[in-house]
This record gives C-alpha cells, structure tokens and sequence, in this order.
C-alpha cells in the first residue's frame, strides 16, 4: 500500500493538543503538511492555534466532542491524505478495567470506521500504540520485540477486575485498543486504500509545548520524571530498579509519526519506538553530572547511586531498518527539558 503521496498532503491529527499530538503537528507543519487538528473542544484547540498562528490556514481545528460515540470522525476523516490517530485515554484511577478498555477500543475502531465509511481519499493511517501493549514491567531480565504481546495484563484485568493493579488496567486498554485495530484493518484490508502503521513508544519524556500552566498540569509521565528529579519521589520503589522499562524523548516519537506516513515500508508494521532502558537513576547520575547545573533554581534528586538493575530490553532492529530515527540522548532530554522548567519558573 501507498505511503503518502499528495504533492499538497492534508493530515488529520486525533489528540492533536496532547503532550505528543502538538508535537506531531509541529513535525508536520514545519514538513510542509497541512493539519486538521483534531479537538474535544474550541477552547482545547485555541493554544494551538496560537502556537503555530504562523502557518495561517496550513492548521485547521476540527471540534470531534466525545471520540467515544459512533461517527464521531465521520466528517474529520473526509478529505485527508493521512490520519495519525494519537487520541487515548489514560486515566489510570479507575475501578472496574472496562472503564478505560472500553473507551480506548472504541476509540480507535471509531476512527477506523469513519475511515472506511468515508475517507475515501486517506493512504495511510499511523496509530499510537505503546510497549505497554508489549510488556509493562519485568523483574528479570529479558528483551522483547514487536512479536511480544502483554497478554499477562489481560488476564489479570479478567481474573481481578477492580482489584487488578492500574499499571494492568492501563496495559490491558493499550494492548486491546492495539488488537483491535489489527483486527479491523485485517478484516477490511481488501476494501480499502489505506494501510495502517502501529507506533509503540515506552515512556516519553522531554521539554513540554501543548497547554500546561503549573506541574501539576503536566501528563502522567512528565510528571513522574519531574517527581523523580525534582523531588526524588519514585512511587514508592528504589529508583536502582524501578521503573525498569524504556525510554523515548517526545520529540523523537512525533518524527516517527512522521515517518511512519512517509515511508511506505512502514506500511503494516508494528514498530518500537525507544531510545533506550532506564531506571530512575540514570537520570539523577546524567543530570547531577552536567556542568553548568542545568536547574539554577532548584536543586536535584540525587537518589541512591549504586548498581543499576535494568530489566526490560527492548528490540529496536525493525525501527533502525525502517524509519532510522537518530534518538536524542539522556543529556540531551534531560538539559532542554529542565531548561524549560527554569523558564517557566517551576
């Protein structure tokens, strides 16, 4: 199947004013794209307006209310070369599992569906993924790759219900939102013009450009990165061990996006996307070495320096085959990211 062609490509971007979304779009807008931001509502949508106003009418909003309900992108997907479908929920504090699985499945096969019924136009569909559909964690070592399914996180959602843990509850909404877009793309590949691509980053981190006015505003893992650096608040767990899983700066996952539309080898594949392992120390021992201090205002974490135990390895070959991003490095993320926090005051 075609990657994306149109020599005036136009992109539709779901959670296009998420921590990542407003990356993608930047990578896109500075590529040349026209973007259809896709927006809960007006007042979601006008930051973004007003951070690439310079690009005049290569950005449009597009007001999608509950991506939840039936049709929901029915008129976005009309007209588009591509469709990068970033929007996911990540509420990690509720009860019963189907509480999150359910708009997470829904979600993506809603826009699958207003694809097939009505963008007639759309070659490519990119989907954001996660390894946590991969493996969430691991005490022993191991290395995993695009072949891995978390089905453990199912089972124990199945088994638990209320009870499964929130890492489980969150692993298992990305695990079935992912298979069920397989499911969909397989069961109606004949019919249609597009193909789809499936991006699984770990955990993102890096400088923040979407709408977030205090700390506590920031997504879930910026604000586990700052808590960890800020404060050495690491849940709970030895920052030698825990959280044991992969790391991506945010800048580098919307490339891949990008990539993932462009490139037509890209075309339905399943592709990690990560930079590396990580513990939380091995961000205290990179920001504690820089010179100069990179938080003037504020003093680091230093944690408990000792032997590292990294558990989870993840496979990057088809990534490096396929799309060759060139990851920005720890010291990298972390001095932008720490800059931005001085310039904002925090």
């Amino acid at each position: 199947m075609p990657s994306i062609s149109n020599s005036s490509p136009k992109i539709l971007v779901s959670g296009a004013n998420g921590f990542i979304g407003t990356w993608i779009v930047r990578v896109l807008l500075k590529r040349g794209y026209s973007v259809r931001a896709a927006v809960r509502n007006e007042a979601k949508g006008k930051p973004l307006l007003e951070a690439y106003r310079s690009y005049g009418d290569k950005l449009q909003l597009w007001v999608v209310g509950d991506i939840g309900k039936d049709g929901a992108f029915d008129e976005a997907v009309q007209g588009v070369d591509g469709i990068i479908h970033a929007a996911s929920p990540i509420n990690v504090t509720v009860a019963e599992p189907k509480e999150i699985i359910q708009p997470a499945v829904k979600g993506v096969v809603g826009m699958l569906t207003s694809a097939f019924k009505h963008g007639s136009s759309v070659q490519r569909i990119v989907f954001t993924s996660s390894c946590a559909a991969i493996l969430p964690l691991s005490v022993e070592s191991v290395t995993v790759s695009e072949m891995n399914w978390n089905e453990a996180s199912i089972i124990e959602c199945d088994e638990k219900g209320k009870d499964a843990s929130r890492l489980s509850k969150y692993s298992a909404s990305k695990t079935l939102a992912e298979k069920a877009a397989w499911d969909f793309y397989e069961k109606h590949k004949s019919e249609v013009n597009w193909d789809i691509s499936v991006i699984n980053p770990p955990w993102v981190f890096g400088p923040v450009i979407h709408d977030v006015t205090t700390v506590d505003t920031l997504n879930s893992s910026c604000k586990r990165w700052y808590d960890a650096l800020a404060k050495g608040d690491f849940g709970g767990y030895s920052p030698l061990t825990s959280p044991g899983h992969g790391w991506a700066d945010v800048r580098d996952v919307a490339e891949a996006h990008v990539r993932a539309l462009e490139v037509p080898a890209a075309g339905s594949e399943r592709i990690i996307i990560c930079a590396g392992s990580f513990v939380w120390q091995d961000w205290l021992d990179v920001a504690n070495s820089m010179s100069p201090y990179p938080w003037p205002s504020n003093t680091l974490a230093i944690g408990t320096p000792g032997a590292i135990q990294r558990a989870i390895t993840f496979d990057t070959s088809k990534e490096k085959e396929i799309l060759g991003i060139k990851f920005k490095t720890m010291e990298e993320l972390t001095r932008d990211t720490l800059a931005d926090y001085e310039r904002r005051g925090w």
